[in-house]
Parts: structure tokens; C-alpha cells; sequence
């Protein structure tokens, strides 16, 4: 029975022995003294129970085994924790693997770093031209502080997505509809930088805000078909007078040359007679000169 306690014993202490070389290699050295004194205390009172009592070494034995693993701290690559010691902040552990003190006295809260994604929820906004809509947007943010994540604000997720709908609504409300179905851009940019500046306190960075959807009741859609329909039957309109003026400047400068030139008329008319035989049309109108007839109203006068 002493073989076997002292073989544990020393099993035990090279296992001690071994938790303070990884502390010194994190370079924890508050760990490593308190892994030096603890392992210390650990082997004078095993030692002593060892030989007094050895079936109470047993129960002592159990102390490495419950005390050692709980100070190990896996960070991944994409996460930050942040240490408090006896309730105070001491530092922002890095990823990979940490050392802690263990029965409560360091406590650790880990942060994600990647960039979330906030569904905010659809808002009812009332236009400045008194129209009402429903907004549907998302924003994206990531932290790039813990320690302002976790001290300044008890959830930076929630809190964020609240704030978002507040100025959501706050923005929305001081543009008219036209705006925000052709300024869309420029109005999730105004978002971002609003909700940026009043995430910073808390650690918060606002990458983007987009509006995903505006809704509109279905009177409204109705009387923004009808205004478009109206829209586009003023630029026909515009379109064809501009298009009669067009040709009644181009007809007035035909005239004028027409006018200098009296035999112009006459080719004009057998390009004329040219086009209506090529229809093969079994009457033909020929026009007749106005100064014919002036000649032959002139005979009979005589």
C-alpha cells in the first residue's frame, strides 16, 4: 500500500510539475507562484498523511485532479475573453491557451469578434409627407473593444438592434417617400454613421446598414401606379409635340426652297407620281397647278 501511495504521489507532483512549465511558458508568472506554493503546501501535507495515515493520502490525491484542469482556458482565433480577478479586470486573454486561477477567483467572459448580423424588426415609419410605411432593415457590426463590450453595456447584441430601430424610425421619418425609394444609398449611409458614433461607448463598430424592404399600403401603390402612368403619358405627349415641331420647321425650310425654285414643284410631283405606281394602284390623283387654272380662267374672261 506505501509503494502504491508514494508511486501516485509522485506521479501527482510531476503533473504539478508540469502545469508550472506551461505557466512559465505563457509567462503567467502569478500562476506559476501560486502553482509553486499550492504544489508545495500539496506535498507536505501528502507526505505527512502518507506516513501517518496512507488511506487518508487517498482523498488528498483527488486535489490535483480538481483544482489544475478548471485553470485551463481554450480562446479560439476569433474570440477575445475578458480576465476579472477577485471582481476587478485584469487583462484580455488572447487566443489559444490561458491559465486561470481556479475556485472562483478569476472569472473570464468571452467575446466574439466576427461580424454579426441584426435582423432589425419591421418598424412602422410615418413619412415627412405624412405617408406610412413599413421598413424592414439589417445592420452588420462586429467588436473591436471587449473590455467597452462587456463594462459598458450588459447585451451589446440586443442593445444594438434596439438603438438601430430607434434611429431607424428617427431618420426615416425627416425624408419624404420619394426620397427613400431614390436615395437609398445615401440614406443607409446616414444610418451607419448615426448608429456607428452611438455604438463607439460600447465597443460596438457599425460595418453597414441596409434597408431591405419598404412597404407600402395598397391605396398607396395604387396612386404611385396612377402617378407613373400619368408621368409617362406627359413624356409621350412632350415627345410628340416636340416631334410635330421638329417636322413643321423641317416643312417650313422645304417650302422656302420649294418656293425660290418653281420647277422644284414639278420634280416633286413626278417623284410623287414615282411612289404611287410602285403600289400598283388603278387610280392616280395628279395635282394640277393653281397657275394652270388662273390661265384658263383668264381665257374665258376674254
Amino acid at each position: 500500500m506505501y509503494d502504491i501511495v508514494m508511486t501516485v504521489f509522485i506521479a501527482e507532483l510531476v503533473w504539478w510539475g508540469l502545469w508550472s512549465v506551461i505557466a512559465l511558458v505563457k509567462k503567467a508568472y502569478a500562476i506559476l507562484v501560486f502553482l509553486i506554493l499550492s504544489g508545495a503546501c500539496f506535498a507536505a501535507g501528502e507526505w505527512f498523511l502518507v506516513r501517518i495515515f496512507p488511506y487518508a493520502a487517498f482523498a488528498l490525491m483527488l486535489i490535483p485532479l480538481l483544482v489544475l484542469p478548471p485553470m485551463v482556458r481554450i480562446i479560439i482565433q476569433y474570440e477575445r475573453a475578458v480576465l476579472f480577478r477577485l471582481g476587478r479586470m485584469r487583462a484580455i486573454l488572447e487566443p489559444g491557451l490561458n491559465l486561470v486561477f481556479p475556485l472562483g477567483i478569476d472569472l473570464i467572459r468571452k467575446v466574439d469578434l466576427r461580424t454579426f448580423t441584426i435582423d432589425v424588426p419591421k418598424q412602422e415609419v410615418i413619412t415627412r409627407d405624412n405617408v406610412p410605411v413599413i421598413v424592414d432593415a439589417v445592420v452588420y457590426f462586429n467588436v473591436f473593444d471587449p473590455d467597452l463590450a462587456v463594462n459598458k453595456v450588459a447585451d451589446y447584441r440586443s442593445s444594438t438592434s434596439y438603438l438601430g430601430q430607434t434611429i431607424l424610425r428617427s431618420v426615416l421619418g425627416q425624408h419624404e417617400l420619394d426620397e427613400m425609394l431614390s436615395k437609398r444609398n445615401e440614406l443607409n449611409d446616414s444610418l451607419r454613421e448615426l448608429l456607428d458614433v452611438a455604438t463607439d461607448p460600447w465597443g460596438i463598430k457599425v460595418t453597414a446598414v441596409e434597408i431591405k424592404a419598404i412597404e407600402l399600403a395598397e391605396g398607396m401603390k395604387r396612386a404611385i401606379a396612377r402617378q407613373a402612368e400619368a408621368e409617362r403619358e406627359r413624356r409621350a405627349k412632350i415627345i410628340a409635340a416636340e416631334g410635330e415641331l421638329q417636322a413643321s420647321e423641317k416643312l417650313s425650310q422645304a417650302a422656302a426652297v420649294i418656293g425660290r425654285e418653281a420647277s422644284t414643284i414639278q420634280l416633286r410631283y413626278l417623284q410623287t407620281l414615282t411612289e404611287i405606281a410602285v403600289e400598283k394602284n388603278s387610280t392616280i390623283i395628279f395635282p394640277l397647278p393653281m397657275e394652270i387654272l388662273k390661265f384658263f380662267d383668264g381665257m374665258s374672261k376674254k
